[in-house]
């Protein structure tokens, strides 16, 4: 686990975000979203209602989704994100880690987008991220989860690759894998003429089966799995795992 020296986790450090938003959440990312969440609700059949958007960082998705009726509940426990998500309107916004938010019944369709998954060690957490969002869909919803994964990473010739940025700047971004293939460690060097910045991050990575069991255990039902949001196979050409899932009866 990524911690600093005073034990805070690496996705609880607002300088994290701040120092990486530019490039995380740049132009093209943003023209992006309409066609995304396009997609999102076509491989949902959700069509109305009220939607979770969890991990919703900047809102480039839940705005989206407020713009064309839905009434949208984003969660992020980043102030410095949340506070980029206000500029959009008719959205409830709630800071919160995804490890505590839960709503019972609440929400007809829930996101968890742009491999915002995974972050804690243990996977009992994420097991416990997974039931809370089936808990706070009424029976029937259905969740769409986007994440990188195993058999991708696997397929990568190097683990590293860079970018030049708009912004004249280079991205550098390298990954070693746990044993066993479990978790990745990541490195961003961010050069900027001649300075550089190192940052430094993990997150689970799993199987298209693992999440797919992963889900099933947390009470969902008719799991299906794609290589992109378009509803691609999820096949040797996926670059995405995306998995569909409906919330089954909260009494069983």
């Amino acid at each position: 686990m990524v911690r600093y020296s005073n034990g805070m986790q690496w996705f609880e450090n607002e300088a994290f975000w701040e120092a990486l938003y530019p490039y995380m959440f740049g132009e093209a990312r943003w023209a992006a979203a309409p066609a995304e969440v396009d997609r999102v609700l076509a491989l949902s059949g959700v069509s109305s209602g009220r939607v979770l958007d969890l991990c919703c960082g900047p809102a480039r998705h839940s705005s989206i989704l407020a713009q064309r009726g839905f009434e949208v509940t984003g969660v992020d426990r980043s102030g410095f994100l949340l506070g980029k998500a206000r500029a959009a309107a008719g959205l409830e916004l709630v800071q919160c880690d995804m490890r505590d938010f839960v709503r019972p019944g609440a929400f007809d369709l829930a996101l968890s987008l742009f491999t915002s998954f995974g972050y804690f060690e243990a996977r009992d957490e994420d097991l416990a991220v997974l039931r809370n969002i089936h808990e706070s869909l009424q029976p029937g919803g259905v969740l769409v989860m986007d994440v990188i994964s195993k058999e991708f990473v696997i397929s990568q010739h190097s683990p590293t690759r860079w970018e030049e940025l708009a912004t004249g700047a280079t991205l550098v971004q390298h990954y070693d894998v746990f044993p066993g293939w479990g978790r990745l460690h990541l490195t961003w060097l961010l050069v900027e003429g001649e300075r550089v910045r190192r940052f430094e991050f993990q997150h689970n990575l799993y199987s298209g089966q693992e999440l797919a069991a992963l889900l099933a255990n947390a009470g969902f039902r008719d799991v299906q799995l794609f290589g992109n949001l378009d509803g691609a196979p999820y096949d040797a050409a996926a670059t995405r795992l995306v998995a569909r899932a409906v919330a089954g009866d909260q009494k069983r």
